[in-house]
């Protein structure tokens, strides 16, 4: 879902756990038990996980969604 971000699958990613995710920016998630890789969109008291790739769906994070941001994507580690 983040192939338009550079980001294919098989690729490595580097997490930074202490910051804690600001709009914009690519995050590692936990929505209601399932992982994603997301940028992050926070627009007044909503939140949304937006994909990089036109074929999946933004999630709406509602207030009753079991929600934590695991950390921040800093670097990509492509494979060959």
């Amino acid at each position: 879902s983040m192939i338009d971000a550079g980001i294919k699958s098989g690729d490595m990613l580097i997490v930074d756990s202490s910051l804690p995710g600001k709009s914009g920016q690519i995050v590692i998630a936990v929505v209601n038990g399932e992982l994603t890789v997301k940028f992050l969109s926070i627009r007044a008291d909503l939140i949304y996980l937006l994909p990089a790739n036109p074929l999946f769906s933004p999630i709406e994070v509602s207030e009753e969604a079991d929600f934590k941001i695991l950390g921040v994507v800093v670097h990509v580690i492509h494979t060959m």
